[in-house]
Formats: C-alpha cells, sequence, structure tokens
C-alpha cells in the first residue's frame, strides 16, 4: 500500500517529470466520465461514427475505465505540442494554393503514437522507482479512452465547441494518458473560455460541426480521407480542395491557437509533405509511398486510398497537362477505388478546361 502522504508527494513532482520528458501540460483526474457516457451514446444512436464501427463495439470500455483496466482509480493525462510553425499563416495560404498537397499539421512528422507512449512509460519507471510497483496501462489514441472529457476533467483545458481539447496555448497538442490503481490527488479543472466565438463552426468546409459540442463524422474531412474507406462521397469532394490527409481548419481559425507553441522537434515535417505538390505525391508507387511514410501515422490508410484522396484533389484543382497527365496515368490502376476518383477528377478537370476555353 502507499500512504497518502507519499502519494501527495508524488503528485506534486508529476508536473516537473513531465515537462523534463517534453510533456507541455499534466493533470490529473479520477476515473469516471460522469455525463460523457451519455452523449457518447447519443452521437453513436445518430449514426455520427459513421463507419468506425470500433467506436460502437467498444463503447462500454471507453465509458466505463475500469472495464478496460480492472482496478483503475485515476487517470494521468499529459499533453504533447506538435504545430510545426508559428502562427497559422502558413497553413491557411497552402490551402489557397490548389495544386499543393494539404496534410494534417498532426501527421507531418513521426507517428505520435509511438513518440508519446514511450515517454509515458519513461514517465510510469520514474513513478515506479519513487514508490515502488503500482498497476498501471499508458495510451496514447491506442484504446477506447476518452481523452478529451479526462484532460478537461483533470485541467489541460476544455472541451471547444469543435469537440477537441481546447486551453489558453491552443489546441496542436497530442493527448497521452496512464490509467492507474494509485488513489492521486486530482488537479483542479480549468473554466472554458469559448464564450461567443463560433469560430470553428463558421470554418469548417463541410459544416461538419453541426452544433455546438457535436460533430458529425460522416461529413467530417478527417473521416473522409482517413477512416472512410470506400467512395467519398461525390457532394462532399469539391468541398475536400486540396486537403489529402485530414483537416486542421477548425483550428486554424480559432483565436486560441494565436498563443499555440511550437511542436516538438519529433513532430517535424518530413520527406517534404509540407511542401509537396499533388503530381508529385499522385506519383508515388505503393513501395515508394511505404518506404517514405515509416513511421508515419499516415501510412496506415494505405497506399490506394492514399491516390483515393490526392484524385480527388487534383479534381478540385485547376485543369493543368501536369494534372490531366497524373491522372490518365492512374486511369487503369488494378483497384476499382482508384479508378472510380480519377474518372471523376478527369471528369471535373474536363469541364474546367472547357468553360476556359469558351
Amino acid at each position: 500500500m502507499h500512504d497518502a502522504d507519499s502519494l501527495i508527494e508524488l503528485a506534486d513532482k508529476l508536473g516537473g517529470w513531465a515537462r523534463e520528458l517534453g510533456f507541455a501540460r499534466l493533470g490529473i483526474a479520477q476515473a469516471q466520465v460522469g455525463e460523457a457516457k451519455l452523449r457518447l451514446a447519443e452521437w453513436l444512436a445518430a449514426g455520427r461514427h459513421g463507419e468506425m464501427d470500433y467506436m460502437a463495439r467498444h463503447a462500454d470500455l471507453r465509458a466505463n475505465p475500469q472495464a478496460l483496466v480492472p482496478g483503475t482509480l485515476t487517470v494521468i493525462t499529459v499533453a504533447l505540442d506538435y504545430w510545426p510553425k508559428r502562427g497559422a499563416s502558413p497553413a491557411i495560404a497552402k490551402l489557397a494554393q490548389p495544386e499543393r498537397a494539404y496534410v494534417s499539421g498532426y501527421a507531418l512528422g513521426r507517428d505520435y503514437h509511438k513518440v508519446m507512449r514511450s515517454r509515458l512509460q519513461k514517465l510510469a519507471d520514474r513513478m515506479a522507482a519513487a514508490i515502488g510497483p503500482f498497476g498501471y496501462r499508458v495510451f496514447s489514441d491506442s484504446a477506447p479512452v476518452m481523452e478529451v472529457e479526462f484532460a478537461s476533467r483533470a485541467g489541460l483545458g476544455w472541451r471547444g465547441k469543435h469537440t477537441l481539447l481546447l486551453s489558453q496555448e491552443g489546441s496542436w497538442r497530442f493527448l497521452g494518458e496512464i490509467y492507474t490503481d494509485l488513489p492521486l490527488p486530482e488537479t483542479a479543472p480549468e473554466t472554458p473560455h469559448c464564450g461567443r466565438c463560433t469560430a470553428c463552426i463558421a470554418a469548417c468546409p463541410t459544416r461538419a460541426i453541426v452544433a455546438p459540442y457535436q460533430v458529425d463524422a460522416r461529413l467530417c474531412i478527417s473521416y473522409l480521407t482517413i477512416e472512410l474507406a470506400g467512395t467519398i462521397p461525390e457532394d462532399l469532394r469539391p468541398l475536400i480542395g486540396n486537403r489529402i490527409y485530414g483537416c486542421d481548419d477548425c483550428q486554424l481559425y480559432c483565436p486560441w491557437n494565436r498563443f499555440a507553441r511550437l511542436g516538438d522537434p519529433e513532430f517535424a515535417p518530413r520527406q517534404g509533405l509540407d511542401q509537396a505538390s499533388l503530381v508529385e505525391l499522385f506519383a508515388w508507387e505503393e513501395a515508394e509511398f511505404q518506404a517514405r511514410l515509416a513511421g508515419s501515422p499516415i501510412r496506415r490508410i494505405g497506399h490506394v486510398r492514399w491516390l483515393r484522396n490526392i484524385a480527388v484533389a487534383l479534381g478540385n484543382g485547376p485543369p493543368t497537362p501536369a494534372a490531366f497527365a497524373a491522372l490518365e496515368k492512374r486511369r487503369g490502376h488494378a483497384a476499382p477505388l482508384v479508378r472510380e476518383h480519377v474518372a471523376w477528377a478527369l471528369a471535373q478537370l474536363a469541364g474546367k478546361a472547357a468553360m476556359l476555353k469558351s
């Protein structure tokens, strides 16, 4: 057993240890989700999770931490900064350049799952060295955990109207957790500071934020380009623009992100993904895709979905000879999913070219 004084002393030290490991913030909350359980059930009942069947399959584990890790009493939550540049202007400028590829900022560098879990393990090891063995498990978007709920309860920020964790230091942060059987003292929650602001709602290209604090994933560009395995609905394709993996718009226009910190060096852009053209990336064959994106979260969507997404982006761009040539080269691709989106893109470009001639 660990006495109360030693647990209070441990909790006092955790923030400093976390900063030494590169974390921006650390907080502690009881392993209870409260009304978030009901909100999750309503969201699932409305079908807003789309094809993310795992959300429904693991709903009970998500809502009951003790079912996921028996004996869990508290959740230690950490935040890790990732935004690669100061301010949002470079990203917004890239969205206005339709021949360039837009990749969500969180995916430009190393896979955050590995970085976060490694550092959380080091934090857990340091805890064990200080107080002896204890029960725990580390997570980073790798299991059914209500990350934003615990982070907000632990004082790392509040749930923004886009449903992401938001703080006075912005939202460009990864979250990670340690479920533990230690009865640690909680940290105080932070007061929400969204007020009347609806910038994130207005910025969403597909109107996926259907109401404050409510997102319909089926409309979200991140879902469409990452989670959706099949055909992207035709009415949504033009709204995707040049976004080929994820979407940041709701965060790009959030006023609090003016105060965001530069991201950890681990997440600095790799393979020129922050500068690449659509034509350049569309030319990658599967072996090159696998090799270049080793250690990247992007690789999990696979080469076929990568080509599907870029085909849509090319169709949304200008009818240049390079774009036509790139798409023509993929017209006979082995995957029906690629062929379908390439055909759509070619038709889009042909229509634009005809209008320019008229």
